[in-house]
């Protein structure tokens, strides 16, 4: 353990402690049974989750992850057949196509969060857990980490499979598709990803890189703490590896009524790292809600073209077509598949919209330190993170579209202007997300 997370340390019968991410409250660790789950006794989130032989298991699931990969990227999703001729694409093939259009914007994301950050994701578990497997230690164990906790963020596998449906769904009005090996190994893929993910115990990772039990800072047992958030005792939790250290000295006054938590040790931004992981140690995120609606008023600017403008340009003999997301609603509504209909409606539509406002409620309510109903407002905070990456299922489709239908006389598809701002509305939210600090929620209530 580093030297700033042991100076809390004593003598036995000190108990240690953990804060949470999202309230900062601190609490007495306790004892948890195996897949057991910690949570948070004010704002209930997850704090720790153990996992009967995490590494052993994560470590599998990441090398089965990092072969489906290869077969997802190297053999075709899906394919066309039209008077005997097959066309057929790959998930590379389809970013090639979007470049070549002038789309490139569009193609840098879908590249990203379909073919690097999932490979990312695996081979950061592996180049983690096999030299452990090994009785090794692994090379820049924390700047892997942190590249790892970044991929988990921006992999969006499983949005793309649901993309995928929809756009066969689509295709079948168009002629015969024929399945390709990599949808079903994409599928795969993304079942492996998830199950590496949920597997992954990083307290346990930790402890096998350092030699040491993940303890935190340590109180006395039967001593109250000095104040009920970690900030209020000078410390400082990591987002990434959850290490909880002593933050740097106060800088003034007026800077820690900043922070605005009682007796809170001042921490310049991005003045400190974790001694464990390297990430950027704050007591809260710098500027966190200027940051925050910054992306957010970019985001809603960018919802009025994205919705208003053709997202598809569709050419063939009987002319030319022009779809915006509401219009490919509607074709699947009115063709029968109102299932997808709904989906998409939910997904392209009312996702970002009510993204928009939950980020909006959350940033005005934070700004105006109302005290009204935190544990609600904590919830909102977690499905907005939650659901902020199924945006992207009309990129996806657009994608694979633009891909596939390239009969030159017959019939073409392009990207339209709007898919672009459509992907930066997703991208933008996201930020406004992240950049939230939940826990300005707690901080204008006295704590409990």
């Amino acid at each position: 353990m580093s030297e700033t997370a042991s100076a809390y340390l004593g003598h036995a019968t000190r108990t240690p402690v953990i804060a949470c991410h999202e309230c900062d409250l601190l609490q007495r660790e306790s004892t948890v049974p195996p897949e057991g789950v910690l949570r948070c006794c004010r704002c209930r989130a997850t704090l720790y989750r153990r996992h009967a032989n995490s590494l052993d298991r994560t470590l599998a699931y990441a090398l089965a992850a990092c072969v489906l990969w290869i077969v997802s990227n190297a053999f075709p999703i899906v394919g066309l057949s039209v008077n005997g001729d097959l066309v057929e694409t790959t998930m590379f093939g389809a970013v090639r196509v979007l470049y070549q259009d002038g789309m490139w914007p569009l193609s840098a994301l879908i590249f990203i969060t379909t073919m690097l950050m999932p490979a990312c994701q695996a081979l950061g578990l592996v180049w983690l857990l096999l030299p452990l497997r090994l009785g090794r230690t692994p090379y820049h164990a924390d700047a892997v980490f942190r590249l790892l906790r970044v991929a988990q963020e921006w992999g969006m596998t499983e949005v793309l499979i649901l993309g995928l449906l929809v756009a066969l769904v689509k295709l079948s009005h168009i002629a015969a598709v024929v399945t390709g090996p990599a949808l079903w190994s994409f599928g795969a893929l993304m079942l492996l990803l998830a199950a590496a993910a949920s597997a992954f115990d990083t307290r346990d990772l930790w402890s096998r890189l350092q030699g040491v039990p993940d303890a935190g800072p340590a109180f006395d047992s039967d001593t109250p703490f000095p104040a009920g958030t970690a900030a209020g005792c000078g410390l400082c939790v990591c987002h990434d590896c959850g290490l909880l250290t002593r933050a740097a000295p106060a800088q003034t006054r007026d800077e820690r009524d900043a922070a605005n938590v009682h007796a809170a040790v001042h921490l310049p931004a991005h003045a400190a790292h974790c001694p464990r992981c390297g990430a950027h140690l704050h007591l809260r995120k710098p500027d966190s809600l200027a940051r925050t609606w910054a992306c957010l008023i970019a985001a809603i600017i960018l919802y009025i073209p994205a919705n208003v403008l053709p997202v598809m340009d569709t050419s063939s003999l009987f002319g030319a077509q022009k779809d915006t997301i509401m219009s490919g609603v509607v074709y699947l509504w009115t063709s029968g598949s109102w299932p997808l209909a709904v989906l998409v409606f939910i997904a392209s539509i009312a996702v970002p919209m009510l993204k928009i406002l939950a980020i909006g409620f959350l940033a005005i309510s934070a700004n105006f330190r109302s005290t009204w109903q935190p544990d609600q407002r904590a919830r909102i905070y977690r499905l907005v993170e939650l659901v902020g990456r199924w945006s992207m299922l009309d990129i996806y489709v657009i994608a694979v579209l633009t891909a596939l239908v390239q009969f030159n006389a017959l019939a073409t598809v392009r990207a339209g202007p709007a898919a672009i701002a459509f992907g930066a509305v997703v991208v933008l939210t996201m930020f406004a997300a992240m950049s939230f600090d939940p826990r300005l929620i707690w901080d204008a209530r006295k704590t409990e």
